[in-house]
């Protein structure tokens, strides 16, 4: 194996080893918190997102690090890792990008249209994003690489789309899974422009 192929092999096990880290991290700490309110009886959900409150605005940082029991924290932890992994399969920022994206418009979007006097808590806002990022990179950066994985990312997930409908059944942030996809879309433009502008 010539020097140039074995930089980039390393190169590519440092990448795996960095984004794996990444995503362990980020599991660890929606997990630390749920303990943690768990043992406080569960009194950190009312830092969730109130609509249209005053203080449910604390919520738009805070829900996505917040739960209603750990079934809830397990699927979401599952979603993340599974749709954070392809989101950074090019570069890290990435997911970092998107992951800001899908909280603010999440949290924003829940706020401004959700049921008065309901709370709405978790990570899915943000693992829709990953959703409609990974779903419309390839329409926006237009790339063989990047359509073939978002025909792909369609095939195997794209029935999570229904989640968005408010017909998604009781207890589910339908709110937050529709701002969190179109934020998620949002980022895959921004994105996808700024690399086609630099082709």
């Amino acid at each position: 194996m010539s020097s140039a192929m074995t930089r980039q092999v390393q190169g590519a096990l440092q990448s795996a080893r960095s984004g794996a880290g990444t995503l362990a991290a980020s599991v660890s700490i929606l997990w630390a918190v749920h303990l943690v309110n768990t043992l406080l009886g569960g009194v950190l959900i009312g830092f969730g997102i109130v609509p249209r409150t005053a203080s449910g605005l604390y919520g738009i940082l805070l829900a996505p690090f917040l739960h209603g029991s750990w079934s809830h924290l397990v699927l979401n932890s599952v979603s993340l890792v599974l749709l954070g992994a392809i989101t950074m399969t090019r570069r890290r920022v990435d997911f970092y990008v998107v992951s800001v994206f899908g909280a603010l418009a999440s949290g924003l979007g829940t706020w401004l249209i959700g049921a008065p006097g309901s709370v709405h808590v978790g990570a899915s806002g943000v693992i829709f994003a990953y959703l409609g990022f990974l779903m419309a990179r390839g329409f926006f950066e237009r790339s063989a690489s990047s359509i073939v994985l978002s025909a792909l990312v369609t095939w195997f997930f794209g029935s999570m789309v229904w989640g968005v409908l408010p017909t998604v059944g009781p207890g589910i942030s339908w709110e937050a899974h529709l701002f969190g996809f179109l934020g998620g879309v949002g980022a895959a433009r921004l994105l996808g422009n700024r690399i086609r502008g630099k082709g």
